[in-house]
């Protein structure tokens, strides 16, 4: 038996899949703000990875306020837990737009431990917190989200991916 490596056992993303995930959060959201006729005032991506669901999700609900947060809690060696440091903002939205985060929608690709919603939450308390994908333990961070996969599961995103000939999963003889 053929053991597979763990990034074989990954759940990977292409850009179809991420525009149709990113949409069905959209449709999700619709309606659903603070403001008249359910409206939202604004969409804030968490950069990077929530840069390409955020610009989905502003186009799909026609929010045209759009800001960004920049959020650091890994070294660039990856997300293994040996590489992690404490989560700091590198920049902020527009402060004057935000106040307490009311009417925001704040966007990320993925919650995994929850650390980066954690900070972003603190600084935007009635902000509205969605990703695309969600593990386990950053769920109670996220107030919607369309794909909950395992805690285990490392998701490759296709702006981290080449396409390449892959061996197949069972050797034939």
């Amino acid at each position: 038996m053929i053991n597979p490596l763990p990034h074989e056992k990954g759940f990977h993303v292409s850009w179809d899949q991420l525009h149709r995930d990113a949409r069905a959060l959209a449709w999700r959201l619709d309606k659903r703000g603070p403001g008249e006729d359910g409206a939202w005032r604004a969409v804030v991506a968490i950069t990077r990875g929530g840069m390409a669901p955020a610009m989905i999700v502003a186009r799909e609900l026609d929010i045209r306020m759009v800001d960004t947060i920049s959020v650091q809690s890994y070294h660039s060696g990856g997300g293994r837990a040996d590489q992690r440091r404490e989560t700091e903002v590198l920049k902020s939205p527009d402060s004057t737009m935000m106040g307490d985060g009311e009417g925001a929608l704040i966007v990320d690709d993925l919650v995994d431990t929850g650390k980066t919603l954690e900070l972003v939450r603190q600084l935007y308390p009635k902000a509205h917190f969605a990703t695309v994908y969600a593990k386990p333990e950053g769920e109670p961070m996220v107030d919607t989200f369309i794909t909950g996969v395992s805690q285990e599961t490392w998701i490759f995103f296709p702006w981290d991916m080449a396409l390449q000939y892959v061996e197949p999963y069972r050797e034939t003889e």
